[in-house]
């Protein structure tokens, strides 16, 4: 008999119950050192005082109201990341899938109101995932998140991920985009290196195409910067974000340029949630704690330690780890046993972390993280390491 809850998630046999800081507890009573931040969404850890200052004042004031009015925290919010980011105009919805969908549809949008309908077809990389929505899984490549939800929407081009020979030989004259990920991340934390994204950009310019990152998880302080694309010195024309941007409430927004957003008039896309006043409190919040002063660069610091730290149990351990590869607090770990072993391991040891493609264990901590807590992780992954390791033993198997 099916459950109440559709069976969609393999899921752990105990719930989360309550949150602080850096640390969640479980039902049975269990705490845990949270190293995956709700697959990197609760950016300033749990119940961050000024989230919950924010969230409480705006839940007593106004909740939502159509975005056939002017929303107030919008404006805020659109002022904030415009003069801190690239961008010239911001359009908000509700998750990552629904900016990287509302990101390739401006880019059509862009070349139907220049007169070139024909360009249409969107180039990804090979590895890719842009969110769970039909076009967005045709945008990805993964054959397991496609399954059974065939046909795929028409209209993208697969390129292998940080290869410019290629990307620039898919561009035809139906080409509207480049779509990528700066750090790929279901695919298995692989990082673009800067002159793949600048390489895209000079191929962008070079045929009068779009440049779109997804930039979902990497977005929102994650990598040191706001924007991992920030590292590469580069400017997008369109970039989705999401996930660590409400801080753990659900919000995503597209961040475009002038040039790139002006076909969208009213009316040619929307989103009833879309920037609700409590969303926007909490982005809001958010904003206002990862960019003060010395925030940003204090992520990068601790990110540094974190790195050498686990470049040193992977080198302790090589029958169970084979590489660290990511970047900032994006960091995945490469298994040489299966990925769910480790997750497990780590689970029994009181730390949370995440699993993901090419079999990588993530760790994607609240960006409020210190080195105490990173000793905590560091010293839960060796003694998780430790552990598989004797079960692979001969004298283990014998």
């Amino acid at each position: 008999m099916i459950s109440a809850v559709m069976p969609n998630y393999a899921r752990t046999a105990f719930a989360l119950v309550r949150g602080e800081g850096m640390y969640v507890w479980a039902d049975d009573g269990r705490r845990f050192l949270d190293m995956g931040a709700g697959i990197a969404v609760n950016s300033l850890g749990h119940c961050h005082p000024k989230l919950v200052a924010a969230l409480t004042e705006q839940a007593k004031t106004l909740w939502h109201v159509s975005n056939l009015y002017r929303v107030a925290g919008q404006e805020r919010v659109a002022d904030l990341l415009v003069a801190n980011s690239f961008a010239d105009t911001v359009f908000f919805n509700n998750s990552g899938a629904e900016a990287v969908e509302t990101a390739i549809k401006m880019a059509r949008r862009h070349h139907f109101a220049a007169g070139r309908p024909e360009r249409y077809r969107i180039i990804s990389c090979d590895g890719a995932f842009h969110g769970r929505s039909l076009t967005d899984l045709a945008a990805g490549s993964s054959e397991k998140h496609r399954e059974g939800f065939g046909p795929m929407p028409e209209g993208f081009d697969h390129v292998p991920f940080d290869n410019l020979n290629a990307m620039r030989a898919a561009v035809t004259e139906q080409t509207a985009a480049i779509l990528v990920e700066p750090v790929q991340g279901e695919g298995g934390i692989r990082a673009a290196s800067p002159g793949f994204l600048k390489g895209i950009r000079e191929i962008c310019d070079e045929f009068g195409i779009l440049m779109l990152l997804d930039e979902v998880q990497t977005g929102s302080g994650r990598t040191g910067r706001l924007f991992a694309h920030e590292w590469a010195g580069v400017t997008p024309d369109i970039l989705a974000t999401a996930k660590g941007l409400g801080g753990g409430f659900p919000v995503g927004a597209v961040l475009a340029t002038e040039a790139a957003a002006k076909a969208m008039t009213p009316g040619s896309h929307g989103s009833t949630f879309g920037g609700t006043p409590l969303a926007m409190s909490a982005v809001g919040a958010m904003l206002d704690v990862i960019l003060a002063p010395g925030f940003l660069a204090r992520v990068d610091k601790v990110a540094r330690v974190l790195w050498d730290k686990l470049g040193a149990v992977v080198a302790k351990y090589p029958s169970v780890l084979t590489e660290v590869r990511g970047q900032g607090l994006m960091v995945g770990m490469r298994c040489a046993v299966e990925n769910n072993v480790l997750v497990g391991r780590m689970i029994d040891n009181g730390v949370l972390t995440v699993p993901a493609g090419d079999n990588v264990v993530r760790m994607l901590p609240p960006l409020v993280i210190e080195e105490s807590h990173i000793e905590e992780a560091v010293a839960a992954l060796d003694k998780s390491c430790a552990e598989i390791a004797h079960d692979l033993s001969p004298e283990k198997a014998g």
